[in-house]
């Protein structure tokens, strides 16, 4: 694990470098098959400037400079309320990761974010599209186990994946 990484909460401030960042991330999806997920430009300005205002936006820096950018709250997400063809490993209270990227795929960014986010309250749960296989990849890496399908809503069906303590390699 690199030793230079850091969390801290994003400012306004940071937001150019965030939204260079969602669109890497977009053209990576689309350069790995997936076509449809973050389409429009999502996540766009005013989605990063309420999850700033909301204390929601976190940053990964590596040795100072924006490696990574994730959404992170503790408490419900309507969307995650029902699931399908599945179910929750438990109905504790949980953190929610959404709107994960870096700069730089490889080198371990995305698993110091999931690490920091389940070291912060041991129950997490995360969502992601059918074809996101390299998050699907990072997600099973880390120990999130497959729960079953959540809606957005906007009706789009997401796979949605947990992390709890006593919870791994169920």
């Amino acid at each position: 694990m690199n030793k230079n990484l850091t969390i801290r909460k994003a400012t306004y401030a940071d937001l150019p470098v965030l939204m260079a960042i969602y669109d890497h991330a977009r053209a990576y999806m689309r350069e790995n098959g997936n076509m449809e997920q973050w389409n429009g430009g999502y996540p766009g300005m005013p989605v990063i400037e309420e999850d700033i205002s909301l204390g929601r936006c976190h940053i990964c820096l590596d040795g100072g400079e924006i490696a990574g950018v994730f959404c992170f709250f503790k408490g419900n997400d309507p969307t995650y309320a029902q699931i399908y063809d599945g179910a929750w490993l438990n109905d504790q209270p949980y953190g929610v990761i959404h709107r994960i990227a870096v700069a730089k795929h490889g080198a371990g960014v995305a698993s110091f974010c999931f690490d920091y986010a389940f070291a912060t309250c041991g129950n997490v749960k995360i969502d992601t599209h059918r074809d996101n296989i390299p998050m699907q990849n990072a997600l099973r890496k880390n120990g999130f186990i497959r729960c079953g399908i959540i809606y957005l809503q906007n009706g789009d069906p997401r796979i949605a994946y947990q992390k709890s303590l006593g919870a791994e390699g169920k």
